[in-house]
C-alpha cells in the first residue's frame, strides 16, 4: 500500500525530530510540523517526549497560537488548570474568533464539573468552527456527564449529520436510545442512517443488537449478516448472530457462527461453552462433552463451564461423574454458591444426606438465599432428626421471606414434633392464613403430626 504525500511528510518529520534528539543538533521545523509531532507523542502516551518537543517548538516559534494551544492541552492534561486558563485568556485577547480557545476553555470547565458552562462555550465554538461534527460530539459528551441523555442523543445525531463516518458518535447515539428505553426509535433511526451509509458494518451490527434486544431474532440475523458481508472478520457480529440462531433453536447455524469466531481469534470459553450447549440440544452428547471440557480447560475460573459439565452428567443421572466434576470445581473455587448448591443436590440424589446438608449450608453461607435452597436444607435437617437446627434455619429464612407459607407450615410441624404446641399453633395459624390449601404439606412432611387429632381439629376450625 502506497503512503500519501502527507503521511510521508509526517513520517519524515518524526524521524528527523528523533534523529535530532539523538545527535543534539538543533534542526528547524515549521510550527505545524511541531504540532503534529507533539500530538503524536501525546497520543502514544509519551508525555516526556511531547514536553521536550513543545519546549523546542516554542523556542523556534514563540508567537505561534497553534503551539500555545497545544501547550494549553498539555497543561490541562497535567491538571494545571489555572496556568492553562491564564494562557487561554492571553490567546483570547489576540484571537477571539479561534474556536480552539473555546474548546479548551470548555475542556477546563468540564474538568471542574462545570458541564453547563462547558456546553455554553462549545456553542460559541460552533459559530467559528469548520469542524461542526467534532464540536457536536464534545457537546454530546458534556450532556452525558450531566446525565441528560435526551440532549446528548440530539447532539450526537447532529454530529452524525455532519460526519456520517464518526463511529464513536454512532455508538453514543445507540447508547442514549437504549438508556432511554427507546429501542424501536433506535431501530427507526438506524434504518434511516443505513439508507445514507449502507456500508457501515457498525450500524448493521448495532441494528442487529437492537432487534435481538426486542426479540426480533430473524431481523437481528439479517442485520448481522450484512455486518459480516461488509467485514468478514467482524467477530462481534458472528458471535451475536450465533446467539440469535440459538434463540430460534437453529443450533447447526449457531454452531457454524460460533466456529467462525474461533477461526477469527483464539477460542473463547464463551464460544466453546455455547457450542457444547448447542451440540447437547442436537443430541450429540459426545461433542457436547468435548466442548464443555475444552471450556474449563480454556478458562478454569469460568463457573458456567464447570456447571455445564456437572449438569450434563446430572441429566444423564450419572451422579458419580457429576460429583467428580463439582468437586474439581470446588477445588478451584470453594466459595462459589452455585457449586455448593450442586454439590448438595447431587449428594442428596445419592442419599448422602450429611454431605448434602453441608452443601446447602455452604451455599447459603456464600450468598444463595433462594427459597428452594433454604427449604431443601431444612428438609434434610429434619430427615437427619436435627429439629432445633431446622427451626433456627427456618427462622433465618423467614427474615428473607416473612410471608412464605411453606416456611410457616414447616415451623408448625417442627414445633409440634418438639411438643411446643403454643409456637406450633402460632405458625400453623400463619400458614393457614397465607395459603390454606397448602396444609397438605403437613401430611407430606410430618405424617406423625398430621395424624394428631388436635392438628386436624385446628385446621377444621380454621376452615370454618
Amino acid at each position: 500500500m502506497q503512503l500519501s504525500n502527507e503521511e510521508e511528510d509526517y513520517n519524515l518529520s518524526l524521524s528527523k525530530f528523533e534523529s535530532m534528539l539523538k545527535t543534539n543538533k538543533v534542526l528547524f521545523f515549521d510550527s505545524e510540523e511541531f504540532e503534529e509531532i507533539i500530538l503524536h507523542y501525546l497520543d502514544m502516551g509519551k508525555a516526556a517526549l511531547a514536553k521536550k518537543a513543545l519546549k523546542l517548538a516554542l523556542e523556534q516559534h514563540p508567537k505561534s497560537t497553534g503551539l500555545k494551544l497545544v501547550q494549553v492541552e498539555m497543561l490541562v492534561y497535567d491538571d494545571k488548570l489555572e496556568l492553562a486558563e491564564k494562557l487561554l485568556n492571553e490567546l483570547y485577547a489576540i484571537e477571539p474568533t479561534n474556536e480552539e480557545i473555546y474548546i479548551q476553555k470548555a475542556n477546563i470547565c468540564s474538568k471542574r464539573d462545570q458541564h453547563e458552562k462547558a456546553v455554553e462555550l462549545l456553542r460559541i465554538a460552533l459559530k467559528y468552527t469548520d469542524d461542526y461534527a467534532d464540536v457536536y460530539n464534545l457537546i454530546g459528551m458534556e450532556y452525558l456527564f450531566m446525565d441528560n441523555l435526551e440532549m446528548a442523543k440530539e447532539s450526537f445525531i447532529k454530529c452524525l449529520e455532519e460526519d456520517l463516518e464518526d463511529q464513536s458518535a454512532l455508538y453514543n447515539v445507540v447508547y442514549c436510545f437504549e438508556f432511554l428505553d427507546q429501542n424501536q426509535e433506535a431501530i427507526t433511526y438506524l434504518n434511516k442512517y443505513i439508507d445514507k451509509n449502507p456500508y457501515s458494518e457498525i450500524a448493521w451490527h448495532q441494528l442487529g443488537r437492537l432487534h435481538y434486544g426486542v426479540k426480533e431474532y430473524e431481523n437481528a440475523i439479517r442485520a448481522f449478516d450484512y455486518a459480516t458481508l461488509i467485514d468478514d472478520e467482524f467477530l462481534g457480529a458472528f458471535m451475536e448472530k450465533a446467539k440469535a440462531y440459538e434463540r430460534l433453536k437453529k443450533y447447526d447455524e449457531a454452531i457454524e457462527s460460533y466456529s467462525r469466531t474461533i477461526e477469527l481469534d483464539d477460542a473463547t470459553s464463551y464460544a466453546l461453552l455455547r457450542m457444547g450447549k448447542c451440540y447437547e440440544r442436537l443430541g450429540n452428547k459426545a461433542l457436547a462433552l468435548k466442548y464443555f471440557n475444552q471450556t474449563v480447560h480454556e478458562d478454569p475460573l469460568l463457573d458456567k463451564g464447570w456447571i455445564a459439565i456437572t449438569d450434563f452428567y446430572v441429566r444423564q443421572k450419572n451422579y458419580q461423574k457429576a460429583l467428580f466434576y463439582v468437586n474439581k470445581a470446588l477445588a478451584i473455587d470453594n466459595q462459589n454458591r452455585l457449586y455448593w448448591k450442586r454439590f448438595a443436590t447431587i449428594n442428596k440424589q445419592m442419599n448422602f444426606f450429611e454431605e448434602a446438608e453441608f452443601g446447602y449450608r455452604k451455599a447459603v453461607e456464600f450468598g444463595d438465599y433462594g427459597l428452594d435452597t433454604w427449604l431443601f436444607w431444612v428438609d434434610i435437617l429434619q430427615f437427619l432428626g436435627e429439629f432445633e437446627s431446622a427451626i433456627q434455619t427456618l427462622l433465618q429464612a423467614s427474615e428473607y421471606f416473612p410471608e412464605e407459607n411453606e416456611i410457616e407450615y414447616r415451623l408448625a410441624g417442627l414445633y409440634f414434633m418438639l411438643t411446643d404446641n403454643t409456637k406450633a399453633k402460632f405458625h400453623l395459624s400463619n400458614a393457614l392464613r397465607l395459603n390454606f390449601d397448602n396444609y397438605i404439606l403437613l401430611e407430606d412432611l410430618f405424617p406423625v403430626v398430621w395424624a394428631k387429632k388436635m392438628v386436624q381439629n385446628y385446621i377444621a376450625k380454621h376452615k370454618k
